[in-house]
């Protein structure tokens, strides 16, 4: 009889780059699906609004931000047209881009059931928390559409370009929340820290202010946060003006650093997770 020969395979991730392949997240984009799917059902599970809660978040900041900074502060008087509108266009992106930051951040120990038991790429899951905000997104931008049409601003042919911040945005929330998940699931302490440097992301961004008010010595420095050109260059093409190319090209050359700063990093410690979370 012929004997059977049993091999037996060990699968862990490469130590470097080589363990970043692009193929194997393809080959398991069902899987991407199905966790994409788990994070919009467990979102909206035994809620009373549902998707409204995209809508009320960015436009509960809007008016207080409004009456706040608006009003009082005066910085109204720095934007031509509604100030409303003006923060509303920021948060709608912003909302996004700090919900899936978080979410991303706080994914893999969300998932750690699955880590410690089942194969699978890992950076989906924190690439899954990402485009699960996409919803929300979607719902926000349509009342933008909306508020709009009531303060009579007409869309130009620069909408077009809206998807190109939309993407760079996710970029940046990648690189961001790709290296944050990775730090939480060795250093618990940076599930706080992620809240505080989310907040002050906020007012380091143009969501409630213009750019205008920066000097122009400093706008190359400010663009080195990778959300100045995405907000900025978001809404001049939803409500029209000039797109900042520098502040654009600024960040965007950021975004790719941080990009690869988090995958690197996420590679380099992925073979770790099964063992520590």
């Amino acid at each position: 009889m012929a004997q059977s020969v049993q091999r037996q395979f060990r699968i862990e991730p490469a130590r470097s780059w080589q363990g970043l392949h692009l193929a194997e997240l393809w080959r398991f984009r069902e899987l991407l699906y199905f966790f994409v799917w788990r994070d919009i059902k467990v979102r909206y599970k035994q809620t009373v609004l549902g998707a409204l809660w995209a809508i009320i978040q960015p436009l509960a900041g809007t008016a207080l931000f409004t009456l706040f900074f608006g009003k009082l502060g005066g910085l109204s008087k720095q934007v031509d047209g509604s100030y409303a509108l003006f923060v509303y266009t920021g948060l709608s992106l912003w909302t996004f881009h700090a919900n899936a930051v978080s979410l991303a951040a706080n994914s893999l120990v969300g998932s750690s059931h699955l880590i410690a038991k089942v194969y699978f790429p890992r950076l989906l899951i924190p690439i899954s928390a990402i485009f699960s905000g996409l919803v929300d997104f979607a719902v926000a931008f349509a009342f933008l559409l909306v508020l709009m049409a009531v303060y009579r601003v007409p869309p130009s042919a620069l909408m077009l370009t809206l998807p190109l911040f939309l993407i760079g945005t996710m970029a940046v929330a990648a690189g961001a929340g790709v290296l944050f998940s990775a730090l939480i699931v060795s250093y618990r302490d940076f599930r706080y820290v992620i809240t505080f440097v989310v907040q002050l992301w906020l007012f380091a961004t143009p969501v409630l202010y213009s750019i205008d008010i920066i000097p122009a010595k400093w706008r190359l420095l400010y663009a080195a946060n990778p959300m100045v050109g995405m907000i900025a260059g978001f809404r001049v093409a939803a409500l029209g003006g000039k797109l900042p190319l520098d502040l654009m090209l600024a960040s965007t050359v950021v975004t790719v650093l941080l990009l690869t700063v988090g995958l690197r990093y996420f590679s380099s410690v992925e073979r770790r997770f099964a063992d520590v979370i």
